[in-house]
């Protein structure tokens, strides 16, 4: 909202939060002594001792206080400090003696500030009686009983300000709620007839940069009787033990930052008074009291105009609660109800889709998605794929929280303007760092009143080499037309959007514990197949040779009686036993792919394709087959099963060649994670509907009398690159030869297995 000055060479952004409780200056109408501890020795002091005291502020230091006070003062007020809690001495009435037997009496307020030093203010009393109970709890009581009749969130804010002004007669009152945004709106007013009124307008977050807020909630009632006094230097300016500016952040006589005056000169204010609502430790909004003339309110006035703030707002804060409680309810309905539909949901994204309510509801979005690995489930309006997509990457970058919201995405990322009218507003949560569930409403065009012009809330001021923050001068009713933005969400939607996140996050444990308990069984069932496979492999050759043997033996002995149907017979039965070796032996190799023990090295492609290429010589030769290959890189891979794995796809291709002659390549290409390698040829080629089946286990396209073999040989590939945690696949037409594709990842299998064991930690990283 706010448009920075661009000046060159200045740190707008630093001026903006520029530390105020270290500025060395009080307001003139007290007194401050910093004291160290235990003998209350006197360090520094303001120099205006000499107007009030009658004392010159050099003859007051490294003196102690019981030198300023009688002995009678000092021991009470070292009892009170001795108890640890300043509350109990806070304010006490003390009176120090100036000239002759004149004396003056002062509201004593002592703190202890973060670095660990005794701070003493003083400030004229008013008066030398404290107010008396009885009358300030009728005040309060007065104002209390209001309450009750009042269900109105406006009339209970109209109370604050009537109740405060009648307190403290100043000339306007205003109850000044902050936005989410951080600017802040006047929502309730009392004043002197004649004054302009701001109910209803805005001011910007730069009213109230953030230094100052915290002050506001570290010390959450402030007084500045004289707008126009001149301030008044701590003596010396820096602390003789720390050796550096005094910190004052819980002083009630800090003196006010220039721009902050500058401010209150701009809008004709004298005096000021601002009491701080805090709500669950943040700043909620302020009770701001302006006088057009210079007005001093009495400390124990003040604390009391504080308290009936406090005791007002928490009313005020408990009819928020309960105006939210219903459908606080309504939600904590909607999420009981989409928890249910996930655990019964096999996928639990159906869970939250497909059913009333669902993911809509629980935020009253007008589009969500649920975006889990590559995939996004969307329901309502919502951007489309590609934006999308985008946004999640925008999102992984920059969101750290559990929870991220805002009523004007495109403010943030300029890209969503494209798509403003379903996403000015986002509500997301993050399930893991790539995995979100959104909530997105579209724009709502409104007109906001400021006081004064938004986009020039301040000015930078340079003179005698100095830069500074200078506020703006006009504080008339400014209209601007908000777009890009959406309905604000709701504090009770984000916490529900929480909520529902957790409950994901548990269901996606239990069902990867689900799932690692599925692998571990499977593992342990794999491992039983695999050992009687090898047994069952190794116990079937011996009858099967001893069949061979018999058989053999008897066309030897019986030779010249066996007629030519009986040695044909025989010729079937040593071939079936053959084949039926050659099917146990494939069986076995197959088994054997992912039992190897050796762990994953660096490994020469090239070195496994001379390999292969060296044990199938014979068959090369025979065919004439040419056989050429790209520059091959080195992987993490197990050499003995990429030289299998080649040597069954250049077999594959000799054994399917066409009537010319013979071209096979095997090539490489770097992708982005993985190598993609291949292994081209110009054979017969194959149907591209079977390019599936081929892999499968025993599944042949031709009967053996045309092509020998057990149909094992491409099911041992499919093995050996699953294995590598990497994919094959063929692409072929019929006559135009044959291309089977395969990748390895770069890292090899051990980086994909230490990733599959993160699966489930990943999804909460």
């Amino acid at each position: 909202m706010e448009t920075e000055l661009q000046l060159p060479g200045i740190n707008i952004a630093s001026l903006k939060e520029a530390p105020i409780h270290t500025s060395s200056q009080i307001q003139s109408h007290g007194v401050l002594l910093v004291l160290e501890e235990p003998e209350l020795r006197i360090l520094q002091v303001s120099s205006n001792t000499w107007n009030i005291l009658g004392i010159y502020p050099e003859n007051i230091l490294q003196t102690k206080l019981e030198d300023l006070l009688d002995s009678f003062q000092i021991e009470r007020i070292k009892t009170g400090l001795a108890e640890g809690n300043l509350d109990f001495v806070n304010p006490t009435k003390i009176w120090v003696r100036t000239k002759g037997d004149n004396y003056v009496v002062f509201d004593a307020v002592f703190h202890r500030n973060a670095e660990g030093f005794l701070i003493l203010e003083l400030e004229p009393a008013i008066s030398q009686e404290s107010i008396p109970f009885l009358s300030f709890y009728h005040l309060a009581r007065a104002s209390i009983n209001q309450l009750g009749t009042t269900a109105n969130f406006q009339e209970f804010c109209q109370i604050i300000v009537e109740e405060v002004r009648k307190v403290t007669g100043f000339d306007r009152v205003m109850l000044y709620k902050f936005d989410h945004d951080g600017h802040g709106c006047v929502v309730a007013e009392e004043k002197i007839p004649g004054l302009e009124s701001y109910l209803g307008l805005h001011y910007p977050e730069s009213d109230i940069p953030k230094p100052a807020r915290k002050l506001f909630i570290s010390n959450s009632i402030r007084l500045i009787p004289d707008a126009s006094a001149q301030p008044v230097q701590i003596f010396p300016v820096n602390n003789p033990i720390s050796e550096r500016p005094i910190d004052l952040t819980n002083s009630i006589l800090r003196s006010a930052a220039a721009c902050h005056l500058e401010y209150l000169h701009n809008m004709d204010v004298g005096a000021s008074l601002t009491i701080s609502l805090i709500k669950d430790q943040k700043l909620w909004g302020l009770i701001a009291c302006h006088h057009q003339t210079p007005k001093y309110v009495a400390y124990e006035l003040r604390k009391a105009c504080e308290f009936l703030g406090r005791v007002i707002f928490s009313e005020i804060a408990g009819r928020e609660e309960t105006a939210d409680y219903g459908y606080r309810i309504s939600l904590s309905h909607i999420q009981s109800t989409l928890i249910d539909f996930m655990s019964q949901e096999e996928n639990f994204v159906d869970g939250l889709v497909k059913n009333q309510p669902n993911l809509l509801d629980l935020t009253s979005a007008q589009g969500a998605a649920v975006c889990f690995g590559e995939q996004c489930t969307v329901i309502g309006e919502t951007p489309k794929e590609e934006d999308l997509l985008y946004l999640l990457q925008w999102l992984t970058n920059n969101v750290k929280e559990e929870v991220f919201y805002t009523d004007s995405l495109p403010s943030i990322y300029p890209d969503a303007e494209r798509f403003k009218n379903v996403a000015s507003g986002l509500l997301a949560i993050p399930i893991s760092k790539h995995n979100y569930v959104l909530w997105f409403r579209p724009e709502v065009i409104q007109t906001v009143n400021w006081g004064g012009n938004p986009n020039r809330a301040f000015e930078v001021s340079q003179s005698d080499g100095n830069v500074r923050l200078c506020p703006r001068k006009s504080f008339e009713l400014w209209k601007e037309t908000v777009r890009l933005t959406s309905l604000p969400w709701q504090y009770v939607e984000i916490n529900a959007a929480l909520e529902l996140r957790k409950a994901i996050i548990n269901i996606v444990l239990r069902q990867a514990e689900e799932l690692a308990q599925l692998a571990q069984d499977l593992e342990r069932s794999n491992a039983e197949l695999k050992k009687f496979a090898y047994v069952a492999s190794h116990d079937l050759q011996e009858p099967l040779n001893q069949v061979a043997n018999y058989v053999q033996l008897l066309e030897m002995r019986y030779e010249e009686k066996l007629d030519a149907d009986a040695k044909e017979f025989i010729n079937f039965a040593v071939e079936g036993v053959s084949l039926m070796q050659t099917l146990i032996d494939d069986v076995l190799a197959y088994s054997k792919v992912d039992m190897q023990a050796i762990a994953f090295q660096l490994t020469g492609v090239e070195t496994a394709l001379n390999r292969a290429l060296s044990n199938l010589r014979g068959r090369i030769a025979e065919s004439g087959a040419l056989i050429t290959h790209d520059t091959l890189p080195t992987v993490m891979a197990d050499g003995t099963q990429l030289m299998q794995l080649f040597q069954n796809l250049i077999a594959n291709a000799i054994k399917f060649r066409s009537d010319k002659p013979l071209k096979i390549h095997v090539g490489a290409e770097r992708l982005e994670d993985e190598w993609l390698f291949s292994v081209r040829d110009n054979g017969i080629g194959l149907d591209p509907r079977f390019s599936d089946r081929i892999f499968v286990i025993f599944q042949r396209l031709h009967t053996r009398d045309e092509y020998p073999g057990t149909g094992m040989g491409l099911a041992i590939c499919k093995k050996i690159i699953e294995c590598h945690r990497g994919r094959i696949w063929v692409e072929s037409q019929l006559g135009e030869g044959a291309a089977f594709y395969f990748t390895i990842p770069v890292g090899g299998r051990e980086r994909e297995r230490r990733n599959g064991r993160k699966t489930q930690n990943h999804l909460f990283g």
